[in-house]
């Protein structure tokens, strides 16, 4: 089987576009009481230093379920702590100001009871800010799935693929904590050409790929995907230097505690 732990160095390949949302999740944040930052599904610390940063006088702490991941965000040395934990199960041990939580929440079932427990773990005044990718709709999601199940069937189960709700049920299930702010963006990604494989293959497979590949063999997987190469040439056609004009939708979501 495909290694199921994640890929650092893969998922870092787009580090610049994966940022840019926790960014502008980051600008919409403001005035915390006293207490921490929590940095829940920190994976590699792309956003450590950022958070850091923004937040200096507080304690940083990240929280991962990956050991790969864990040891590259201990490298960038801003994080206070960092604890492996599957965050599905995970509770702060003080009260913080802040649970940051980019392209995570995604992979975690059952949000109707995840949110408010983790709405329950803020101090007073405290802020939950969210992004998770909205693209299940989309060809560079959907397709790993009509593939394995078209060429492999019974060997995935999509209810292991990540999966959200619409924005309407975050409202509900948040508004009764505090003031709560949902909203979509839609990002126009230039993905570079590669050798290797369709861009936007690159860009999945490090991600939502991954539970897709883990049930197949080295050759399954290679077969799967040159079918969803082609595929994908169909879906983003490249330009002429290879490279791939990519949509790709999130959703924002972030409560402030009254």
């Amino acid at each position: 089987m495909i290694q199921a732990d994640w890929n650092p160095n893969l998922y870092s390949e787009f580090a610049g576009l994966r940022l840019r949302p926790a960014l502008d999740l980051m600008m919409r944040i403001g005035a915390l009481p006293p207490g921490g930052v929590v940095d829940l599904g920190c994976g590699a610390g792309a956003v450590g230093p950022v958070l850091k940063a923004r937040f200096r006088d507080r304690r940083l702490s990240g929280v991962d379920a990956s050991p790969a991941m864990l040891e590259r965000a201990r490298a960038t040395g801003v994080y206070d702590m960092l604890e492996q934990a599957d965050a599905a199960r995970w509770v702060p041990t003080l009260p913080p100001a802040l649970i940051f939580s980019n392209a995570l929440l995604h992979w975690l079932p059952d949000h109707d009871t995840l949110l408010p427990t983790l709405a329950g773990g803020l101090a007073p005044g405290g802020t939950l800010a969210v992004q998770v990718p909205y693209q299940n709709a989309a060809p560079s999601h959907h397709t790993w799935h009509d593939l394995v199940a078209q060429h492999f069937p019974g060997r995935f189960d999509p209810g292991d693929a990540p999966g959200i709700l619409d924005a309407t049920a975050y409202h509900r299930i948040l508004s009764p904590y505090g003031r709560v702010d949902v909203w979509e963006t839609e990002y126009l990604q230039v993905l570079p050409a590669s050798r290797t494989a369709h861009p936007v293959r690159q860009f999945t497979s490090s991600t939502y790929a991954r539970p897709v590949l883990a049930t197949l063999n080295a050759t399954e997987a290679a077969q799967l995907c040159a079918l969803y190469d082609e595929a994908m040439m169909r879906a983003y056609p490249p330009n002429e230097d290879g490279s791939v004009m990519f949509s790709f939708r999130r959703l924002f979501f972030k409560l402030d505690i009254l």
